[in-house]
């Protein structure tokens, strides 16, 4: 009889088992730290960030297609206008408010005229000029405030140029002096004067004139101080805005896109 023990293997048993197997599986890939978990994330952040802003300009590419025509005025298009289509959505209350504040410079405008013309019918010595003047400023006023500071600063902020800025900047400031101006002397003389002599349907609407005058001035104030620092924050600077002239020409400012 052999004195070692012998250890007899069974049918059933794998006889190249081994006692230490092995707790994970050899093919997984290794643990990730909490570093690279976060690196990880941060990188698919940027790609669903990218995504939907990929998205966002399909979508704006689209809308200009079929909504790109003329639209503004509705009574005669002609230029194109949406500020929720070519503004970036950050941005859209903003031009929101200011093109409310140049309607009611437009409203403010035909009151005025009408004011205007009843000082004239209550005996004014300046009426017939300031029905003449009330006519000039309905239309001359109109068209170079949507054209010189509402029209660039729209642009401004669709496009994001330097010049856009700079055009606002002057002519709305020029504005902006034309409304003290009109609510300090012209507007409000005229209405004391109207209320002093009782003539109460040209009072009241020289009033509200000036009451519109002065909520118009006002409120474009208070926005231009906020695109100013919008501005400088973006980095717009004179320089830049002459390169962008010298490279597009004088003749993309007047064009959308």
């Amino acid at each position: 009889m052999s004195e070692y023990p012998v250890h007899r293997v069974g049918y059933n048993e794998n006889p190249f088992a081994s006692s230490h197997s092995l707790d994970t599986n050899p093919f997984e890939d290794p643990a990730t730290s909490q570093a690279d978990a976060a690196r990880l994330e941060s990188i698919r952040q940027r790609e669903a960030d990218l995504e939907r802003r990929q998205r966002d300009l399909d979508q704006r590419e689209q809308q200009l297609k079929h909504h790109g025509k003329n639209n503004w005025p509705f009574f005669f298009p002609l230029i194109y206008h949406d500020i929720s289509v070519e503004i970036p959505e950050a941005s859209r209350p903003l031009i929101n408010r200011l093109y409310q504040l140049w309607l009611v410079l437009l409203g403010t405008l035909v009151l005025n005229m009408i004011a205007c013309i009843f000082i004239l019918i209550a005996g004014s010595s300046d009426g017939g000029r300031d029905v003449g003047a009330a006519i000039g400023y309905l239309f001359i006023i109109t068209v170079t405030s949507f054209l010189l500071w509402y029209r660039p600063i729209y642009n401004g902020y669709m496009k994001e140029q330097a010049l856009y800025y700079y055009f606002y900047f002057f002519f709305c400031g020029f504005h902006l002096l034309f409304s003290v101006y009109i609510t300090g002397s012209a507007g409000l003389i005229q209405t004391i004067q109207m209320f002093a002599g009782h003539h109460w349907v040209a009072a009241i609407l020289g009033l509200v004139a000036t009451v519109g005058w002065t909520l118009q001035g006002l409120g474009n104030a208070f926005y231009y101080r906020q695109i100013y620092t919008h501005h400088t924050a973006a980095g717009h600077t004179m320089e830049k805005a002459k390169t962008e002239l010298a490279s597009h020409g004088a003749k993309a400012y007047f064009t959308r896109g």
